[in-house]
């Protein structure tokens, strides 16, 4: 199988760097400044093993590879809300022997949050969850750290929306054969939802700084669990996600990633802030809360508010952790107070008996 990682940077650059490493056929797909590092240099991959430099065919879209082989496996590992431009990209790529992408490949979504593969469904036949548990940053263009070790990650994987076949379990064990463990379910959204929950509690460490804002982490995640057990969302215990990682990723410092790699607290939300993007996946994770929400008639303060300050603090370039604690703590306690106050209308009140 030949491995398309369409979106090379932390995760997908340290999945794909990997794969490399195991002796796997893969190729990088980027774009802007991103692409010229890798197609220049190749993939600087830093992990405890040392540092390592990936030359690797590097492509910005699917002409560059003419007819996409009847073997190749898709790898999705752009931000949710860049989904929809990879897929319409991707999806129509004529693959050897007849047909396109969408038709005849699989498409595995190694992504935050559950929308993308929903948008994926919606255009490819053949599409597969993972759950992401994979520490790594995007350092600079064409360098990526990945600071998990004996293993640099776990990704638990399935056919969605729900199902196994022998297609997950072939890129299961090529990914196990990676240092990534890669157990094969039938009940992926089970693990998506759970960790959505983990997500969700990042945009506190995006606004405020990684370790000020674990008084309000507990008052999140009740949130996101009031949501999910009013839509009847199955998600892995915390028990149960601690045995399953038990002490199988360690994270050790990395020279030249500590400004802002995994062990400095940068999650997904603080890296897109730190990186000045412009954009982030708020939408997609506390924004799936609050869809959840409105749907089954739960309010979510606390998630509306830390979607509209994520979004505001990308738009407006402002620095991650910049908030003072005690300001987000008074925002949270307004919003909360006034969704309490709130009346509730007959509207309401049929939607949370439904």
């Amino acid at each position: 199988m030949r491995y398309i990682i369409i979106g090379a940077g932390a995760v997908g650059g340290a999945v794909g760097g990997r794969l490399a490493e195991a002796g796997h056929d893969v190729v990088l797909v980027a774009r802007g400044a991103q692409y010229a590092a890798l197609r220049d240099r190749g993939l600087r991959l830093v992990t405890p093993d040392g540092p390592r430099t990936h030359r690797l065919p590097t492509v910005d879209g699917p002409e560059a590879l003419g007819e996409l082989r009847a073997g190749d496996v898709l790898v999705l590992a752009v931000k949710t809300q860049d989904s929809v431009a990879a897929l319409d990209t991707w999806g129509p790529a004529p693959v050897a022997g007849g047909g396109t992408a969408a038709e005849r490949l699989p498409l595995f979504c190694a992504q935050n949050g559950v929308e993308g593969q929903r948008l994926a469904l919606r255009r490819f036949r053949r599409v597969y969850g993972v759950c992401v548990w994979l520490p790594a940053t995007f350092v600079e263009p064409g360098v990526v750290s990945a600071a998990g070790t004996p293993l640099t990650g776990i990704l638990h994987l399935g056919r969605f929306p729900h199902g196994t076949d022998d297609t997950a379990r072939a890129v299961a064990a090529d990914l196990a054969a990676s240092r990534i463990e890669a157990p094969v379910v039938a009940d992926v959204t089970r693990w998506q939802y759970a960790k959505l929950l983990a997500n969700a509690i990042e945009a506190v460490g995006g606004v405020i700084g990684s370790e000020d804002g674990v008084a309000l982490h507990d008052r999140v995640r009740a949130e996101g669990e009031a949501v999910l057990a009013a839509s009847g969302m199955a998600y892995a215990s915390a028990e149960e996600q601690k045995e399953a990682r038990a002490d199988k990723i360690r994270l050790v410092p990395l020279d030249g990633s500590e400004r802002d790699g995994p062990e400095r607290g940068g999650g997904s939300s603080w890296q897109s802030l730190t990186r000045g993007t412009g954009t982030i996946e708020a939408d997609y994770l506390n924004g799936e809360i609050a869809l959840l929400g409105r749907l089954h008639g739960v309010p979510t303060p606390l998630n509306d508010l830390l979607q509209r300050l994520a979004n505001d603090f990308a738009r407006e370039h402002r620095p991650a952790g910049s908030m003072p604690m005690s300001e987000l703590v008074r925002l949270a306690d307004d919003a909360a107070a006034a969704a309490a106050a709130a009346p509730v209308t007959a509207d309401d009140a049929d939607a949370s008996a439904s």
